[in-house]
């Protein structure tokens, strides 16, 4: 094939959050995987490419740097660049389905690619919890990949999401963080079990909050955050007599002495931690603050906050096992309680 041909095979996906020198890999690798690229076919130029993709020189460059780390391509001086190497085995493709970028979704991510390794294609997308592109993204690549890694979060219009799901070979399936009702067949899962993991956290915590009479969970409206973490907190507080409320917004919420704050969102942490500091309350002493999910900073915030969490690595680490161990089971993954200062 001519290397004006071959780029037209070339595309680089604006809906995309894989780099596009990592699409642009991925493309070759799977153009000398389907036989359209044999040993000593010479690529287009840096120059073609970054014309005719519309991406920059050093994209382009990076994409050719990362072929030959991977031993596929060398570079001719005057010549440019050829297939070296078509003796390989190319049989993950993987589409990562992410409702949001977050630090913690980057944990999940950073630990799959890890354990996945570098053999693997993987098409990174991000559907920002809007089920219409979530529906979209799955019609369009349907059929393209080896596995199909999803977290299904969704804000609103979600209710028939598994539908959508279930159009995937449920041996191309893994599910990660949540689990829906309704997908049906053996599918791979790795997820967390809300009701129960805010529960048990909650009753680890049971010595300190015994000296306050009132827990307040922080729960926005319009949230993809799972309803079945009210449905633990519920139980927790009538289980053990705390009297107990649900704040849709911390800006306007009265803070009384005697109350614990559970925060899911890090932009109404920074509303209750300012709010607090302003009305000189001893936090950890008269009000109490819990946060979701871990991250270094709230080891050293108000000299350390409680969190509570799931295990980030081991939900991408094991999403990442089952697929290269060829498994279809669900493992839940548990939260949890680090006690510091602010409880």
């Amino acid at each position: 094939m001519k290397p004006e041909d071959l780029i037209l095979l070339l595309t680089v996906d604006e809906y995309s959050s894989t780099p596009k020198y990592k699409q642009l890999t991925n493309a070759i690798l799977s153009a000398i995987e389907n036989g359209k690229l044999k040993k000593n076919s010479l690529l287009p130029s840096i120059n073609e490419l970054s014309f005719k993709l519309e991406i920059s020189r050093d994209t382009a460059e990076k994409g050719y740097r990362h072929l030959r780390k991977l031993g596929v391509v060398e570079s001719v001086p005057g010549k440019g660049y050829f297939i070296t190497n078509t003796d390989f085995n190319q049989k993950l493709k993987i589409c990562l389905l992410f409702n949001k970028l977050s630090t913690h979704k980057k944990i999940i991510y950073d630990a799959f690619k890890k354990a996945i390794g570098e053999q693997a294609l993987i098409d990174f997308y991000i559907y920002n919890n809007d089920f219409a592109l979530f529906k979209k993204l799955i019609i369009s690549k349907k059929d393209d990949y080896s596995h199909y890694v999803i977290i299904p979060h969704f804000i609103e219009g979600g209710e028939n999401a598994q539908d959508i799901i279930n159009t995937i070979p449920k041996e191309k399936l893994i599910i990660v963080d949540k689990l829906l009702p309704g997908i049906t067949g053996a599918y791979g899962a790795v997820y967390e079990n809300f009701s129960q993991d805010i529960y048990a956290a909650l009753e680890q915590a049971l010595p300190r909050l015994g000296k306050y009479h009132t827990l307040k969970i922080i729960f926005p409206k319009n949230s993809y955050f799972p309803k079945e973490i009210l449905t633990g907190f519920y139980r927790f507080c009538q289980q053990y007599a705390f009297n107990h409320k649900v704040i849709h917004e911390i800006e306007s919420e009265d803070i009384n002495v005697g109350e614990v704050y559970i925060n899911l969102m890090e932009d109404d942490l920074v509303i209750l931690i300012e709010r607090l500091i302003a009305l000189k309350i001893k936090i950890g002493r008269e009000v109490g603050v819990i946060s979701y999910n871990e991250t270094p900073l709230k080891r050293i915030i108000l000299n350390g906050l409680t969190t509570i969490s799931t295990d980030f690595k081991a939900l991408g680490t094991q999403a990442a096992e089952l697929i290269l161990n060829h498994k279809t089971e669900k493992i839940e993954v548990p939260f949890y309680l680090t006690l510091r200062k602010s409880l």
